[in-house]
């Protein structure tokens, strides 16, 4: 009897030992295998892992089914990239990856069983260790005008970004400390969002995220970065570059300067630059570092500038509720699998960490008519 699956059970096997600290030998004879050479070949998928060999190995190593042939988990493939606003610990980021690696891997499933093609980036960056920081603002200029994203960029990134790219973009729940994310499993690349940032500060988390997803294979991001790391080396330029990218992207220099411009006589410094930054749909702080990268600030008119006066995102929308939950094609995926008899209810709650009526209000917040209801 053979087990059939469309995950890759040699991958999640291989993670399992190496969790286990067992050496493929160990795990053969633990097997009752006589060669090591057959554990190798299982994880590396040219062997099948057969029923009674896959019991004793849950028992050896400690996991249980759902972990070899789950297809809504991520195990040894996702790579993820956290923005952090704070201290996270490490078991925060293990856990908050577990969920949305499930998150990641339902939609994955899903598309798949519908046909939906998978997605590799068309674009890249070329930018490498050795950029100029420049060169990040030069290829954030150019990505906009490319895009033809007119005179709000912020407007249209989320567009670009899921129809052009094929990036799955998510509006999240995230733990205290994490801003967002960029991720990259076989076949599809995602950005993940905090719900509780304000819409300024969600754009340019995005741009950011965005711009790890178009230079990963070059510009390998670290699998958590503060937004206000400040440091030395590789990751600190990665960082930079990121910011630059973003900052350039969203507020490109011949329209921002036009604003700016537009502005003078309305009013003290904070008030031309929050004007700047809700009509460009960035946080305040980030325009003024723009305009002073530009020299439309000067260094003593930068130093005299009280951020506490400044607007730290346009609309001020940080209510979560503001902001619906993950997205429009995300969760229409969804509906079609329910409807389909794909998923069930159940399943699909608790994928998404919610109740059942906390799913049936979510369907119909994207205009999805669920053939269940709570009464």
């Amino acid at each position: 009897m053979r087990l059939q699956t469309t995950t890759s059970i040699g991958t999640r096997l291989r993670v399992a030992r190496e969790r286990s600290g067992l050496t493929q030998q160990q795990l053969a004879t633990a097997l009752g295998l006589r060669h090591r050479q057959t554990v190798a070949s299982i994880e590396a998928d040219s062997r099948q892992l057969h029923a009674p060999e896959l019991i004793a190995a849950m028992r050896i190593l400690d996991v249980d089914l759902d972990f070899f042939t789950d297809p809504f988990r991520l195990v040894g493939e996702g790579q993820f990239s956290f923005r952090t606003n704070g201290n996270p610990d490490s078991q925060e980021l293990d856990d908050f990856e577990d969920r949305a690696g499930r998150w990641i891997a339902m939609y994955r499933e899903l598309a798949r069983e519908e046909g939906l093609p998978m997605h590799w980036l068309g674009y890249k960056l070329n930018l490498s260790p050795r950029s100029a920081f420049e060169d990040g603002e030069a290829s954030g200029e150019a990505a906009a005008a490319l895009w033809k994203l007119g005179a709000r960029p912020a407007n249209r990134l989320r567009e670009v970004m899921e129809d052009r790219l094929h990036i799955l973009v998510l509006d999240v729940d995230t733990p205290p400390g994490i801003s967002g994310a960029a991720s990259r499993v076989s076949g599809l690349n995602c950005a993940l969002v905090s719900r509780r940032e304000t819409e300024g500060r969600r754009n340019f988390d995005l741009a950011h995220e965005l711009f790890h997803l178009l230079t990963w294979d070059a510009l390998p991001p670290e699998r958590a970065v503060g937004s206000s790391e400040r440091s030395h080396g590789k990751r600190w330029r990665i960082e930079r570059l990121a910011e630059n990218f973003a900052a350039a992207f969203l507020m490109p220099a011949s329209i921002v300067t036009q604003v700016w411009e537009a502005t003078a006589g309305l009013g003290d410094l904070h008030q031309r630059l929050n004007k700047v930054a809700g009509e460009m749909g960035v946080s305040s702080q980030a325009c003024k570092w723009r305009l002073r990268n530009l020299s439309q600030l000067s260094k003593a008119e930068t130093e005299a500038i009280d951020d506490r006066f400044l607007s730290a995102g346009h609309g001020a929308k940080r209510a979560s509720d503001e902001v619906r939950p993950f997205s429009g094609e995300f969760v229409r995926c969804i509906s079609r699998a329910l409807d389909d008899g794909r998923l069930s209810v159940m399943r699909a709650a608790g994928v998404l960490g919610l109740s059942v009526r906390e799913l049936e209000q979510l369907l119909h917040s994207y205009g999805q008519s669920p053939y269940f209801g709570i009464s």
